[in-house]
Order: structure tokens, then C-alpha cells, then sequence
């Protein structure tokens, strides 16, 4: 293939610029390009999410006294929300506690009069009914204890129901009510999720099941430029019937992470297998608008060579040539020293 037709690409015939000798090609480093293996990165849309969402519900009813949380707000596991009336819920319990208390006097009473006819008994001095009579008394007045001891609990529940208090730290989503109002069992009330487990979700077509199957890791990249790596990848083993993708969950460690926001489109990179492309360093490139392009050498002459350049590693600082460069091109390395020394040398002529 000629090099112009390498150059026929975006429907643009894209020329070469033979630049001044001010500075000859002698005087810069250049590198000669060879073809390597390279990984063929595929990218997905991908959604932010929480793994861990909730809506509290009212669990008694009555009238809200206090709200002391707002959408937005981060909230610490344990705290409490909102406050409600709890005169009823009070009065429950007192008498929930005053039951119990008489269960276990009639209790101390039974058990008195079972030990005393029991000694009784075997002399003849108790009747065997008086002695049944005794005993059922004896075991029923224990079991009451038992009754007055749950109501007294469920009581307790109803009191601490009055102060609804969040499941888990995290970040409050709605607020479905205002102070003043009186709420009833199962009524909505806040909105949330858990800030420290949250997972990427996104589609991919049938034929890259297999692959993404098969990955050990998968890299999310954040709109600020950050990137998580994750090799906690679930595969949907079944396909949406509208669509016909498969759906993948990812789930992250955002620990230490700021900027993952819920809600908020991002990109998942996987990598499949392999190919021969073309890669140059970042510093090569000479970045003007819109032109793309590297310094090429050309039979002792530098040329400004336009190129259309695809994925870009920034941990290795290298990026992939698609169209401009054939193997054995020799560019310039570093495209910004090589402009000043032109200018350099402009001046001194």
C-alpha cells in the first residue's frame, strides 16, 4: 500500500509538510517504528449504581416532632432521622411493665402454694384434686410471666419505633415527609444508599459474552480521568428479550475513592485479545486544533506527517497509530524540543 493511501482516511486526502532544515534531522532523536502486540480495548457505557439501597418506612404511627436529616445529607449508620410523638407508645410500655409485675406476683404466689401442697400431698392432708388445681396453677402462672415478659418487649419495640434511626451510613436520595405531619405503619419516609459498595452496570452484545466471560479484570475510567480496576465481574447468563445483550455487573472498591458518583455514566474498558499496531510515544505528538500530527523524517528532511491516532495508554505514555505511519517510519521522539531548537535555529539565521 502507498503511503498516500495510507493517507486517504475520514474522507480527506491528508499531505505532508516538508518543514525549513532550520533544524537539521541529524540534531533530534527519532524513533524507528516497528509493529507490536497490542491489546484491542473495547469500550462499554457503563452506569454507576448502589449495590445497597433502601426506603425506610414508618414502623408505628403518630405525629412527626423533629426531621433531622435532609436529601443529600451523609448519614452515619445508627443515627436517627426523625422523631415522632410517642405518649401512646409510652403509655404501652407502662403498662406492659405493670402486667409483668403482677404476672410475677400471682407467679411467686403459685409456685408458694404448689411447694406447700406438694409436702402436703403424701401425708393426706391434700386432696388429689386440690393438688391438681395447685399444679396447673403453678405452670400457668410461670407461663404468664412468659406473655407479660413479650408484650413488655413488643412494647419496648413500639417506643423504639418512634425514632427512626438509618440501616446503614450513606447518602440520603428523598424525603417523602415534613415535621407536623402524622404518619402511619408502612408510610415512606427517607430514600438511600450506601456510599461505600457501589457497581457499574452495562450491555454487551452476544458475541462478546464469551470474552468478557473470560477476563480476569476490567478497568472503569472516571470522567475526571480516574481509573478502578475490578475483577469482581458477574455476567448476566441470560439475554434481555428486547434487546437481546447481556447484562454485566461490576462492583467496585471505592474506599478510597472521591469523585464515584451514583447515577453517573462512565466507561468500562475490557480487553480482547491482542493485535499488530503501531504505538508511539505521547511526546511525539504535535497537537495544533484539530491536526493531529508527528514529526517524520524524510531523506535527511523533517516533515510535519498529520496521523489519526487511536487508544491512548496513559500509564505507558504511548499511543496507537491508526492511519498516517507505516512500519519503518522514522519520527521525531520529542516534538516539542524539536520546535524549539527550529526556532532556535530560525533566529540565528
Amino acid at each position: 500500500m502507498s503511503r498516500l493511501s495510507n493517507y486517504l482516511f475520514l474522507g480527506a486526502i491528508l499531505t505532508t509538510i516538508v518543514l525549513p532544515s532550520a533544524a537539521q534531522a541529524s540534531d533530534v532523536d527519532t524513533l524507528k517504528l516497528v509493529y507490536s502486540e497490542q491489546y484491542q480495548p473495547r469500550l462499554y457505557d457503563a452506569k454507576i449504581e448502589a449495590i445497597k439501597a433502601a426506603t425506610v418506612s414508618a414502623q408505628t404511627s403518630g405525629r412527626i416532632m423533629n426531621i433531622h436529616f435532609d436529601v443529600n445529607d451523609l448519614v452515619p449508620q445508627g443515627a436517627a432521622l426523625l422523631e415522632i410523638t410517642n405518649k401512646e407508645q409510652g403509655a404501652g410500655l407502662a403498662g406492659a411493665e405493670a402486667e409483668l409485675a403482677k404476672a410475677e406476683a400471682l407467679n411467686t404466689e403459685a409456685q408458694a402454694q404448689y411447694i406447700r401442697y406438694k409436702a402436703l400431698f403424701p401425708k393426706g392432708a391434700i386432696s388429689k384434686g386440690a393438688m391438681d388445681e395447685a399444679t396447673a396453677k403453678a405452670k400457668s402462672s410461670k407461663q404468664a410471666i412468659s406473655a407479660a415478659q413479650a408484650q413488655l418487649v413488643k412494647a419496648k419495640e413500639g417506643l423504639n419505633y418512634t425514632v427512626v434511626s438509618a440501616p446503614f451510613s450513606g447518602r440520603m436520595t428523598q424525603r417523602f415527609v415534613e415535621q407536623g405531619e402524622t404518619i402511619s405503619y408502612g408510610q415512606a419516609l427517607f430514600s438511600g444508599y450506601d456510599t461505600e459498595h457501589l457497581r457499574v452496570v452495562f450491555q454487551i452484545p452476544q458475541q462478546d459474552v464469551a470474552q468478557v466471560q473470560q477476563q480476569d479484570q476490567v478497568t472503569i475510567q472516571l470522567l475526571n480521568g480516574d481509573e478502578i480496576t475490578s475483577n469482581d465481574i458477574q455476567v448476566y447468563q441470560f439475554a434481555d428479550p428486547l434487546t437481546h445483550q447481556h447484562q454485566v455487573r461490576v462492583n467496585l472498591d471505592v474506599s478510597n475513592m472521591q469523585d464515584v458518583i451514583v447515577g453517573q455514566w462512565t466507561k468500562v474498558i475490557v480487553n480482547f485479545p491482542s493485535r499488530t499496531s503501531l504505538t508511539i510515544p505521547l511526546s511525539a505528538i504535535h497537537q495544533v486544533s484539530d491536526l493531529t500530527s508527528v514529526y517524520r523524517k524524510n531523506a535527511g528532511e523533517i516533515v510535519l506527517n498529520q496521523v489519526r491516532i487511536g487508544r491512548i495508554d496513559r500509564q505507558h505514555n504511548t499511543a496507537e497509530v491508526l492511519s498516517g505511519l507505516l512500519e519503518g517510519d522514522e519520527i521525531v521522539i520529542d516534538a516539542g524540543r524539536y520546535l524549539i531548537m527550529s526556532s532556535a535555529a530560525k533566529g540565528q539565521e
